[in-house]
């Protein structure tokens, strides 16, 4: 959804040099022809694919989701050494190539710009050199955690004498559908190669020629690693048409991840014929509770809303008790002023406001409340109580992450048991609901429904269970 404040177009500038922090030389053609052509048709260079598709029929779609469920058995047995080979190796032509992968997204956010993409999106659109060494880096981290596959979650000794554990065990085939960040396809990769799984990434037409190039050099760092390189692909095409298959090749592809805006969750979620992880859109809060210590509250509100705007975690509302509104409000408003940020207020925040002369206040609307602004937009209203602010975000939010800021323990404890999210953030920047943050490497979403996985999605949660009984010639009598 956008502002209701019209405000001039800011477009992310692109990369200054295209080669900067590149390793050895190379082109983004050579990355392009990395990846299977009968996988993933290779648009000519320089032309726009923000606004244009590639179609793919049903077969192509299938035949690609058949390679995967055949490199997915390959997989699922292999030792954690080989499989942290292969994310070294990944992140080794990441940081080899950044000039190849630079010069791809610039197309990309060429042809964003001229197609009139959003700031959000040209925003997550968007690399640099720190980005690129980020994502590679994420790879990093994932060898150093624990390989889930084969973890003992529980187990027992049965009265006959029988041995019953339960085990973690991959998924087989997931499939991400996304919107714009090609930081998803490393992440997604990574993921899945760790916990056993092979990835089918279905990114947007967008960021086409970014991921192409990324794909390509992920493949080549499994295949260097004696795994198939199909464990890592392109969903063909970039049509409508192209997800639907998708999301429908029911035994081929066992889950569907969707990351993105409210429309492609919802399509994927009410066309899906194989089961859906809902990640979803991320209105989320930061409450201002009557103890909290003013300064600390200022620094987390402005680093939650405009750290990153165009991110799933970025707030999109604050909602201030009524005892500490004026001495809050006196010092916050003129700090989101600074950082850019127009605050779409109730009348209550107006007419404070008003009084203290702040700039950069246009009042709210109804639909502000429902709003994921992905820009340097907040609402904001005051509310009697703890009790009214959770009302509030219990009619408003999303289920993804909520905060509160407060100087007593009874209030963080309240709040914590009370509001329904997937994170709740007492006294922090709403920024830490990320699976790097988290601790487990990258994510592949942040999961928003409550069956299998809630919150960050890392490793564990792109595995499921198989029980394992052992025994020594036991039969089960009859009942």
């Amino acid at each position: 959804m956008t502002s209701s404040n019209p405000r001039p177009t800011v477009v992310p500038s692109p990369p200054a040099d295209l080669s900067a922090g590149a390793g050895p030389t190379g082109s983004a053609a050579a990355a392009v022809a990395a990846v299977r052509p009968d996988a993933v048709p290779v648009p000519g260079r320089g032309t726009s694919r923000a606004g244009r598709s590639e179609p793919a029929d049903r077969d192509q779609v299938l035949a690609a989701a058949r390679r995967a469920r055949g490199a997915s058995r390959a997989l699922a047995t292999a030792p954690r050494g080989v499989k942290d080979a292969a994310l070294r190796a990944m992140a080794e032509r990441l940081r080899a190539s950044v000039g190849p992968v630079l010069e791809a997204n610039a197309e990309d956010l060429a042809a964003g710009v001229e197609a009139g993409l959003s700031y959000g999106l040209l925003d997550r659109l968007r690399l640099t050199a720190d980005r690129v060494a980020g994502m590679a880096a994420a790879l990093d981290t994932l060898t150093a955690l624990p390989d889930p596959v084969g973890e003992v979650v529980r187990g027992s000794v049965l009265p006959n004498g029988a041995q019953l554990t339960q085990l973690r065990v991959p998924l087989g085939v997931v499939a991400i559908v996304y919107e714009a960040r090609p930081n998803v396809t490393v992440d997604a990769a990574g993921i899945a190669l760790k916990s056993g799984n092979a990835v089918l990434l279905r990114g947007s037409a967008s960021a086409r020629s970014t991921n192409v190039v990324l794909a390509g050099l992920l493949r080549d760092g499994v295949a260097a690693a004696g795994l198939p390189a199909d464990l890592v692909q392109l969903v063909p095409g970039t049509d409508r048409a192209s997800v639907q298959h998708l999301v429908t090749a029911r035994g081929l592809v066992d889950v569907v991840v969707p990351r993105g805006g409210a429309g492609l969750i919802r399509s994927v979620v009410e066309t899906s014929t194989v089961p859906v992880i809902e990640t979803g859109v991320g209105n989320c809060h930061v409450y201002v509770d009557a103890s909290a210590d003013v300064a600390m509250a200022v620094d987390i509100l402005v680093n939650s809303k405009a750290r990153r705007p165009s991110v799933c975690n970025a707030a999109e509302t604050v909602l201030v008790h009524r005892d500490v509104a004026e001495p809050f409000l006196a010092a916050a408003l003129p700090a989101l002023h600074r950082a850019g940020v127009t605050v779409h207020a109730d009348p209550a925040v107006a007419e404070l406001a008003g009084r203290l002369g702040a700039a950069g206040v246009v009042p709210a609307e109804d639909a502000d409340w429902d709003t994921e602004y992905l820009s340097l937009d907040l609402a904001a209203a005051v509310v009697p109580d703890l009790d009214a602010a959770v009302a509030h975000i219990d009619r408003h939010g999303t289920g993804h992450t909520e905060a509160i800021v407060t100087g007593t323990l009874e209030a963080a404890a309240a709040f914590t048991a009370r509001v329904d999210a997937a994170a709740v953030m007492v006294n922090a920047s709403t920024a830490f609901t990320d699976g790097g943050e988290f601790g487990l490497g990258a994510e592949i979403g942040i999961s928003t429904q409550k069956l299998h996985a809630r919150g960050p999605m890392g490793l564990a949660e792109l595995t499921s269970t198989k029980w394992v009984l052992t025994g020594t010639g036991q039969i089960r009598g009859a009942s």
